[in-house]
């Protein structure tokens, strides 16, 4: 009976349709997350990349200043330092922006679960109001239509709705408000 009355309700397609929203939700959690892997080891590549060519520069600089005479000068292992720092400031700044990029994808990812989940209560939500809408209009109809024992269009009077019905109104309620 349940499910026949979700069907009739229109609930069993707000439920489906609530967590079909969330299993897309969690398919673009899983690509955000992908993403963000993605985007940790392009920022490794770039760092070891900027590494290597890091180390090229200052071994140019040094030949440049060995050429020039100047290994021993001040001046010169003050520039060879500045330089080196600069390089090794890229270096982390690459890194950094890396583990931004990716902290903002696992945000996405999570932001998406949440999406979903909240998406998937809605449905349950409007499932339960569409239970409770076609409940009130079966109830209202099969009272106006004299359906229930003693009914003249008007509403039983206390005591005779276990009896008119079978079961109590909580379960009438349960039974109709969750399909069980």
């Amino acid at each position: 009976m349940g499910g026949f009355f979700e069907q009739l309700s229109g609930a069993a397609g707000l439920r489906a349709e609530g967590k079909s929203a969330q299993n897309i939700a969690n398919f673009n959690a899983a690509v955000a997350e992908q993403e963000a892997e993605a985007l940790r080891a392009r920022a490794g590549f770039a760092q070891k990349r900027q590494a290597k060519r890091g180390a090229e520069i200052t071994s140019a600089l040094t030949a440049k200043i060995g050429a020039a005479g100047g290994i021993g000068s001040p001046v010169a292992l003050d520039l060879a330092a500045e330089q080196a720092a600069e390089l090794e400031l890229e270096n982390l700044l690459i890194g950094f922006e890396g583990e931004v990029a990716a902290g903002q994808a696992e945000s996405q990812a999570e932001l998406d679960r949440l999406t979903g989940r909240i998406s998937r209560q809605r449905g349950k939500s409007a499932a339960r109001a569409a239970n409770v809408q076609f409940g009130l209009q079966l109830a209202t109809a099969g009272a106006g239509a004299g359906l229930f024992k003693g009914a003249k269009g008007t509403v039983a009077p206390a005591g005779t709705f276990k009896a008119t019905t079978g079961m109590s109104q909580t379960q009438f309620g349960r039974k109709f408000l969750t399909g069980f």
